[in-house]
């Protein structure tokens, strides 16, 4: 069953850190092309970073020089290292391949405030 579990969300205050991962099944991501996305109340879902099949990473303006993703191939397992985090970034945040192929799964909740 293909299904992406993702984890590691919380409150934060502002200036701190979060770990998320995103545990995959039925895929191989080194094959894939991996993205984080996030989505804050009463806006579209838009991508973070994302990482390609030989490892090279690509951040958009959200979260550049704040965030480094990264991946376990032996795990399936796609992370995203957020630092210096702000209240703008709370949001629900997702992984996906990029463009998007799989059912999205239920996200995990990142809220930064003090």
């Amino acid at each position: 069953q293909v299904q992406l579990v993702e984890s590691g969300g919380g409150l934060v205050q502002p200036g701190g850190s979060l770990r998320l991962s995103c545990a995959t099944y039925g895929i191989i991501i080194s094959n894939n092309v991996m993205a984080w996305y996030r989505q804050a109340p009463g806006k579209q879902r838009a991508l973070v970073a994302n990482i390609n099949r030989s490892g090279s990473r690509y951040y958009t303006s959200l979260m550049k020089g704040r965030a480094t993703i990264s991946r376990d191939n032996a795990k399936n397992t796609v992370y995203l290292q957020m630092n210096s985090l702000k209240p703008e970034d709370t949001a629900v945040y997702f992984c996906n391949t990029q463009p998007p192929s799989m059912d999205w799964g239920q996200g995990t909740q990142v809220t930064v405030a003090s």
